[in-house]
């Protein structure tokens, strides 16, 4: 693999000398798309990531290429009043490193569209580029990812296959996309007809073979914790593969603040905390905080001890070819079973 490997992020010209020749040079300013990027067949064209770009593992040398413009070690309040500020002063919420970009010269940024707090914005991207210098004679590529449903990330997925093979084409997507579908409940497809797009979705149903009785537990999912947040988008779909019912997200919709007085009247059988960014640990610390609130233990899911932790940063929160791993979490809970042997049950554990 012809990666870059350097600990200096201020002189680059060394170990990019080699690499300028190569034809395609990627840099991938979101988790997802980093792991996209890797899943198609295309991680050795990888010359810079994002800040929060971790996985695989080796994407972990890159040079990274944006920083947030908030201090993002505090509690869940705290974070939240942060990013709010930056918003609210019309600022974006994180900054991208034109000169590093000047000088790792990409043939293409793959970027998100979908929401301001997850990553870069593409306005922003889309100045970066107009700061840059030319990249040779080909002008730099912008895909933008905005996923809100499943068939989302499918088509995303294909997107960016289809920009990066316009150079060097590799493994058909549809054949990676369809072993990832291949470990999904089959579902009925029906057309969106609230969307522009022409993509086919799949209709999500309960499967009988998971509710027999056809009565699914009543699940909530919670994005962030303080101020309570449902969580929307893809998430209410995998809850339904895996045979819950999402109780207060919406299907391809985002994410949305819920309130204490919401939440009790759901009243779920099982709390999923899955906190946009936050790994196992401050997961822990958030859910501790969580469940200091005077009607926390009015909750049947607290009662009857169904309350789960999972690592939302690695799995929920990143719409790409793990969401596959997501939906066996959530099966694991719901079910309380083993899903896929060849999985090893990480990801999650009880409260």
């Amino acid at each position: 693999m012809d990666k870059i490997h350097s600990d200096s992020q201020t002189d680059l010209s060394t170990e990019l000398s080699t690499d300028l020749s190569t034809e395609l040079r990627i840099v991938s300013l979101i988790p997802s798309a980093t792991e996209i990027v890797a899943k198609l067949g295309y991680g050795q064209y990888l010359v810079g990531r994002s800040h929060e770009c971790d996985f695989p593992a080796f994407v972990k040398t890159l040079p990274i290429c944006t920083e947030p413009k908030f201090n993002p070690v505090g509690t869940s309040s705290q974070i939240h009043e942060r990013v709010t500020e930056l918003l609210a002063s019309a600022l974006s919420v994180y900054r991208v490193n034109v000169d590093l970009l000047t000088q790792l010269r990409p043939t293409h940024i793959i970027t998100q569209a979908q929401c301001e707090v997850c990553a870069v914005s593409l306005s922003d991207v889309e100045q970066a580029v107009t700061d840059l210098a030319s990249t040779g004679d080909r002008p730099i590529q912008i895909v933008s990812l905005q996923p809100n449903r499943l068939a989302d990330v499918w088509a995303d997925m294909e997107r960016v296959a289809a920009a990066l093979a316009s150079i060097k084409p590799i493994t058909p997507a549809p054949a990676i996309i369809q072993k990832l579908q291949s470990r999904l409940p089959a579902t009925d497809t029906a057309s969106d007809s609230e969307s522009d797009s022409e993509t086919v979705r799949p209709k999500v149903v309960c499967p009988k073979v998971v509710c027999p009785k056809v009565v699914c537990p009543k699940v909530v999912c919670i994005e962030w914790t303080d101020p309570l947040m449902a969580a929307g988008n893809w998430v209410p779909e995998l809850v339904a593969l895996a045979g819950g019912t999402d109780s207060c997200g919406k299907a391809g919709e985002h994410s949305d603040w819920m309130s204490w007085e919401t939440l009790t009247a759901a009243d779920p059988d099982i709390i999923i905390v899955m906190p946009c960014g936050y790994d196992m640990d401050q997961t822990r610390q958030a859910t501790q905080d969580l469940s200091q609130h005077p009607a926390w233990t009015t909750l049947t899911a607290v009662k009857t001890g169904r309350v789960y932790l999972t690592d939302g940063n690695q799995y929920f929160n990143r719409p790409g070819p793990r969401l596959v791993d997501s939906y066996e979490i959530l099966a694991e809970i719901i079910q309380q079973k083993e899903i896929n042997a060849c999985r090893h049950p990480v990801g999650w554990e009880q409260f």
